[in-house]
């Protein structure tokens, strides 16, 4: 998933989750604040019809005589009339006084409470019950108190159902919520058009990079970014990548260097070698012909052709000289060893090629050895290189350095997905003047094994036909 396609995603989320939250909050707000009303309305309500009911009783003595509220039940129904509600009166028994509205298990009971219901009511210091009740008629709350005369005597026991007339507040919620919703959708369509451009502004940069990037190359003349009005990030990011460029024309600089030098070097053991070949021969002919021709000429002729055989021998043995010039000059240097990091070393080869196409693995971050660095990277530089040549166009380049630390040694190993070498090579590999190659001189990997030579270490290598070639170097530590 890309960073554009992230940041868009993470943006429609964040406004969703929180219209969600605030809806859901809402609600929630809403029916707490609803159930605290309706509580609170309840409560006014049922201490209205007591302060009613007792001054009725008060007024008629009728705390004490049951018998009498027969009489007074027209007294009694002018209260429902007046607050509109429903309410019940039981003895402290429980059995019935008055009643308006009673739940069905009341009325099952032949209209009385229980009898262990009402005594523990009655025995109670608050003297109070609340419950929640369903019916056809809907959800009420149903509160069952003890009723106290003026002097604090318990004489009755009442029952007051509260039913919330939840109508209005449903549909206001309703409406609230619907407009709520309409407003929520209108900011999340806004969202997605800002989460849009605000994604396409910030990775607007990292793409400009990502195109420098894929652009850029070892053998070619790469451009660096200039982004005006960039981040923090961005812009180290980008200088990131100026400083890689500056580096890569560096490497490409000592590359270039360093395959002038080695191809001075395969010239110069080429002529040399081609050269001394015939001086040999033509310096004993010479010497032979001055041996055997002096015998019957006069001294004046004699002493002639011994000066122009002298010419001869001497312009042969100048060019002697010349040629072991050349041969010294394409003579490996001796090998300097010195505590060096070969990761550090290694890493500084890779660094010179395509990323992309090779990778390094060490065991350790830094691995110290005696060795002569300067050919270390020359090794390095032929075996990759060989590596990268031995890969055919048509297939991903695959080329893997691995570093790892023993004991008493380190082993290197440089792998390929080629072509391999073929059986009949194989002994021929790391002979002089050896090559696949039309272009090449065929001294790459002898000079490698020389080099090895001389740091005590030894190279080997495993090839599979058409899959790709190892090739495993182990040094002594």
């Amino acid at each position: 998933m890309s960073l554009r396609l992230r940041i868009f995603i993470s943006m429609i989320l964040l406004v969703f989750t929180a219209t969600l939250l605030v809806l859901g909050s809402t609600y929630y707000q809403y029916r707490t604040e609803s159930d605290q009303y309706n509580s609170y309305r309840q409560e006014r309500k049922e201490n209205q019809l007591k302060r009613q009911i007792n001054y009725i009783v008060n007024k008629y003595d009728l705390s004490d005589q049951y018998d009498l509220w027969e009489g007074y039940e027209k007294d009694f129904e002018e209260i429902t009339k007046i607050h509109s509600v429903e309410y019940s009166i039981f003895t402290t028994g429980g059995r019935p006084l008055f009643y308006s509205y009673l739940p069905l298990d009341v009325i099952s009971n032949n209209y009385s409470l229980e009898e262990d219901f009402a005594e523990m009511l009655v025995s109670t210091e608050e003297g109070k019950f609340t419950s929640e009740n369903f019916t056809d008629v809907g959800k009420f709350q149903a509160s069952y108190s003890v009723l106290k005369n003026d002097i604090g005597e318990k004489y009755a026991i009442l029952f007051f159902p509260y039913f919330q007339d939840v109508s209005f507040a449903e549909s206001e919620l309703n409406v609230f919520l619907s407009t709520l919703y309409q407003i929520y959708f209108i900011m999340l369509v806004v969202a997605i058009v800002l989460a849009y451009f605000i994604s396409r502004y910030v990775t607007r940069s990292i793409e400009t990079i990502r195109l420098k990037i894929g652009q850029a190359g070892l053998l070619k003349k790469n451009e660096k970014i200039y982004l005006s009005n960039a981040t923090k990030e961005i812009d180290s990011l980008v200088n990131s990548y100026n400083k890689m460029i500056d580096d890569l024309e560096d490497s490409a600089e000592r590359l270039a260097k360093t395959e002038r030098e080695q191809a001075w070097q395969e010239m110069a053991k080429q002529v040399a070698h081609e050269i001394k070949n015939p001086l040999t021969p033509m310096r004993l002919t010479v010497q032979s012909f001055q041996k055997n021709s002096g015998t019957k000429k006069g001294e004046d002729q004699k002493d002639k052709l011994n000066d122009f055989c002298d010419t001869l021998i001497e312009q042969i043995d100048t060019m002697s000289n010349v040629a072991t010039s050349f041969s010294d000059f394409a003579t490996l240097p001796k090998t300097q060893l010195e505590k060096t990091d070969i990761v550090e070393a290694t890493k500084k080869v890779v660094e010179i090629f395509e990323q992309n196409n090779i990778s390094l693995e060490t065991s350790s971050e830094n691995i110290f050895i005696k060795l002569d660095k300067e050919q270390w990277i020359r090794v390095m530089t032929n075996l990759i290189k060989n590596s990268i040549q031995a890969i055919p166009h048509d297939r991903e380049p695959i080329i893997i350095v691995k570093i790892t630390e023993s004991l008493k040694t380190v082993k290197v190993t440089v792998s390929d997905n080629g072509l391999g070498v073929s059986k009949n090579n194989r002994d021929k590999i790391f002979e002089p003047k050896f090559t696949t190659k039309s272009d090449g001189m065929g001294l790459g990997l002898g000079i490698v094994r020389s080099i090895i030579n001389s740091h005590r270490g030894k190279i080997s290598y495993k090839s599979k036909s058409k899959k790709g070639t190892d090739f495993k170097i182990s040094l002594p530590k």
